[in-house]
């Protein structure tokens, strides 16, 4: 099917070329930089046979050259080749204003990766949200580029949609509404270390179509999509079987723990955000942990959350009520949620096991995708994407679609760990066939959006 894609598009090329209507635009001419800016950095850019060269540059922030004209819906491609050891991207639909960030170039980028970790066409965020579709999710398309080659690009920007491929191989999926317009950059990436400085990056063969897309864009190869709508199914979600598990408005699927109905005070639904409050504990205004009125035994669970400075929460699963226990709380395996530069929380425990996406007090959260302790998290105020996968015994915690943790619950190294713990007075804790899904009160503001589920 993928081997079809590129001549289908050519053929349709030619047959608008042939009625007048050629959809395509060169945005460069190969002799001369007209029509693009350079902005941030003062790395160089330089022309050689048809072809910009950017030049690694020491003491310099990340340098981009920019298109002088926006676009909103296209389909851009164009040949990359890059020097190992230098990482640099492609900005669609960015932004430079005064105003923000002192014009600091921020927005959608398509990454140009020739390290080990093999990211090339997974979008990042620029100066903003980080990572939206590492390729951590499709190790498929890790094998895409080729070290040392020119590396033909693809990517469409329709609508919400956000699609790459490189050399016909698809990359990333993305659904994402934040920016419908902006301007293309080549980016050259800062460097810190005297033996980057000179790396090349090189782009050539750029060209974009603004109308009649529909003849030019290309199969996805079914990879993984990522969906950033707020509070919104994909049609490809509804066909694999998610479900939202709030509904954006109500308190429809959720009530307090160990209770029959929705607190009435502590937790408030606003702008499409289920916000716990700030309170002290034991106030009146604490509302309590609130759960799912449904159990859940084998699962896939999705959220955005967003934490304020210092706040401490947690997503809670396989929570067995148990009624004769106080309303608002409950017991079971928790993703912690926390501001780990600020609240103490984050120094206790044993080897940061109380620290963000971590199973709480039992095993540390790492970077497990790329083999480091970098968990790539956003800070409070920004939103992160939680996803716990629960199979049998087999569970998963994603923080921005990069997994940080992976036990069996029903495993001898699990009950070892249960024994070293706060948790040890409770024999069966994490071992119920099914159970509830938790979001936390801890007496600080959290913010919840986006919560969706699907059963395996």
């Amino acid at each position: 099917m993928l081997r079809l894609a590129i001549p289908i598009c050519l053929i349709t090329f030619f047959s608008f070329n042939a009625l007048g209507q050629a959809p395509w635009k060169e945005l460069f001419n190969g002799s001369d930089l007209k029509g693009w800016v350079k902005r941030n950095g003062t790395a160089e850019y330089k022309i050689v046979n048809k072809t910009i060269i950017g030049v690694s540059q020491l003491n310099t922030p990340n340098t981009f050259l920019c298109t002088q004209e926006t676009y909103g819906d296209f389909v851009l491609e164009l040949d990359v080749k890059v020097e190992p050891g230098l990482n640099s991207g492609i900005q669609i639909r960015s932004l430079s204003d005064p105003k923000v960030m002192e014009g600091r170039v921020h927005g959608y980028q398509v990454e140009i990766d020739p390290s080990a970790r093999a990211w090339s066409g997974g979008i990042y965020d620029e100066a903003r949200n980080g990572w939206l579709y590492p390729l951590s999710i499709n190790p498929a398309g890790q094998k895409a580029f080729k070290n040392g080659e020119w590396n033909r690009y693809h990517i469409e920007a329709i609508g919400n949609s956000l699609k790459t491929w490189i050399n016909g191989i698809p990359c990333a999926n993305v659904l994402d509404n934040q920016t419908a317009r902006g301007f293309i950059a080549l980016q050259v990436h800062s460097i810190k270390n005297p033996e980057q400085n000179g790396l090349t990056v090189q782009w050539r063969n750029i060209r974009i179509a603004t109308e009649n897309l529909a003849s030019c864009v290309w199969p996805d190869g079914g990879i993984p999509e990522v969906n950033y709508l707020p509070n919104q199914l994909s049609e490809t979600e509804k066909r694999k079987g998610w479900r939202l598990l709030w509904d954006g408005q109500t308190s429809a699927g959720w009530r307090l723990a160990n209770a029959d109905a929705f607190p009435q005070e502590g937790w408030v639904i606003q702008d499409g955000t289920l916000k716990v409050l700030g309170s002290k504990k034991d106030t009146q205004r604490k509302g309590g942990d609130i759960v799912t009125t449904q159990a859940f035994s084998n699962f896939e669970l999705e959220l955005d959350y967003r934490l304020t400075p210092g706040a401490n929460s947690g997503i809670k699963y396989f929570v067995v009520e148990d009624r004769t226990k106080r309303p608002g709380t409950g017991l079971g395996p928790e993703f912690q949620l926390l501001d780990d530069k600020l609240h103490p929380d984050a120094t206790q425990g044993v080897g940061g096991n109380r620290t963000t996406a971590s199973l709480y007090d039992l095993i540390t959260a790492e970077n497990l995708s790329e083999g480091t302790r970098e968990k790539r998290m956003n800070p409070p105020g920004k939103w992160n994407r939680v996803r716990i996968v629960v199979k049998d015994g087999h569970v998963e915690h994603w923080l921005n679609n990069i997994k940080t943790v992976e036990y069996n619950r029903h495993s001898q190294i699990f009950r070892n760990l249960l024994a070293k713990s706060k948790y040890n007075t409770a024999p069966h804790f994490g071992q119920a066939p099914s159970g509830h899904i938790l979001f936390q009160d801890h007496g600080d503001e959290v913010h919840f959006r986006s919560i969706k589920i699907r059963e395996l």
